[in-house]
Parts: structure tokens; sequence; C-alpha cells
């Protein structure tokens, strides 16, 4: 997607989204309410934050295996942690959403697909605080660093595994009871990311919170977005834009919402 088209996106969706007054469904007005638009502090995000400057500021390089669809400004195979940082993680207030609803669902078997330096996978560790985060990533040396600020962090309830997502994907499933809450970060093409899900469709059951990460990145993550929207077992869906929320709600009848938070 061009940088023109997605103006074109971002402005399609200021037009079209609403405001919690414009919701008439009772489970998305309390999770607006209490999840979206919450801004209170919460002593967790301080040190996450500096972990996230010292990767901004830091000076080491590393060489880097992308497995994903890459990045639109970085493609060599050597690269500056701090670009990656700047370019790469989650800014704080979606890493912060992320806590906040891991807090609000209470998820035991959280799966996050893209690692990255850890600093998503810490907020939402820090929100299932009596959960369980198993994360793939694909790249080593990103993952001993993200590895490191775990550490650092005393975060014990992550388990991170190494390799691409098609090949370590089905293992992690296979070790998990259950999915409560999925975060897809990585390998942001089309085709990928149905599939991911439709694996990860298996161990999940009415309560599951799906997060799909940049849905509007490009044509091919808007059309997966739309695929998902339409899925048989997906009945209540909502855009925000960067990322898209996604409940299974049997019980609900079927509503799709384009928010502002």
């Amino acid at each position: 997607m061009t940088d023109l088209q997605r103006v074109g996106s971002w402005l399609n969706h200021l037009v079209k989204a609403r405001t919690r007054h414009g919701v008439h469904s009772p489970f998305v007005f309390e999770l607006i309410n209490t999840v979206l638009r919450n801004t209170s502090e919460q002593p967790t995000y301080a040190a996450i934050e500096a972990l996230r400057n010292e990767l901004l500021d830091s000076d080491q390089t590393i060489r880097v295996n992308d497995l994903g669809a890459g990045s639109r400004k970085m493609d060599l195979p050597v690269r500056a942690v701090s670009d990656m940082a700047r370019t790469s993680l989650k800014p704080a207030r979606q890493a912060q959403l992320l806590f906040r609803l891991a807090r609000y669902f209470q998820p035991q078997h959280v799966l996050e697909l893209g690692t990255s330096f850890g600093i998503s996978t810490l907020y939402l560790a820090q929100g299932a605080e009596d959960g369980t985060v198993h994360t793939i990533e694909g790249c080593p040396q990103t993952l001993r660093i993200a590895q490191h600020n775990f550490d650092r962090m005393r975060q014990l309830n992550i388990i991170p595994s190494l390799g691409s997502f098609r090949s370590r994907l089905p293992e992690v499933l296979k070790r998990m009871e259950s999915v409560d809450m999925v975060f897809m970060d990585g390998h942001h093409a089309m085709e990928p990311t149905l599939d991911y899900f439709e694996q990860c469709l298996v161990k999940a059951h009415n309560g599951t919170v799906f997060i799909l990460d940049d849905i509007h990145w490009s044509r091919g993550m808007e059309e997966a977005w739309e695929k998902v929207r339409s899925h048989p077992r997906v009945n209540v869906t909502i855009d925000l834009y960067d990322l898209g929320l996604v409940f299974l709600r049997k019980e609900q009848a079927q509503q799709h919402f384009m928010l502002r938070y």
C-alpha cells in the first residue's frame, strides 16, 4: 500500500468510525469505557517504557533474520537496534492497550506471534498476571534481546519459542491447553494471517479474544481483516485502525464496529 493509499485508508476510517455514544452493544460499550478509554497510568508502564527508551538509545547492531513481510523502511540484514525499535515496536498507547485487554479478560493462556524485543510481550504478561504468555519469534538475535528484557523484569510467565510461525505455531498450540488471547503481530500478509488464524481457532473457545495488528498495513491485510470479519465463528469485531479485535461470542448477535478511542 502506498503512502497515499494509507492516507486514504485512514481518512476513510475517520469518516466511518463511531464514538462510544454510537455503540448499542452493552459488551462493547463496557469495553470502551473500561479498557479502550482508560488512560490511567499503571505502575508497570514506567519500567517497560524505560526498556523501550534504552532500545531507542542503543548503539548496538544485530544481524536480522526477517521471516515475515518485512519492514517498508528496513531491508538490510544488519540493522541498528535503535532503528528497529523505532520502526517495529508498538507505540506505548497501543502496547498499553494490550496490557489493559489482558488485565480485563484475565486470560490463562496467551499466544503472541511476533516477539520482537519483547515490549508488547511484557505488557501482555504483566496484564495476564496469573496466566502464561507463549511468544514466537523468528530472529535469534532479536529474541536474545527480548529474553534479556524478560530477565531484567523478572517476568517468569513468558515462554518464548524460536523459529518461523509456520514451523513453530503447530508445536506451540499442541502444548497449550487452549488459547484465551491471541496477539498476531508478524508476517503481515493475507494468506499467512488467515492460516494462523484458522490454526488458532482449533484451540479457541467462546471467550477467546483475538488481537490482529496492522489490519490496514496493506491491501492484503485489509483483505485478511475482511475475511476474518466474515468468518462463520466470528460474531463481534472492532476496527481500531491499527488493531483489530475479534470475539467469537456466539451468544451475541453479529456486529462489527469501527471505533475512535
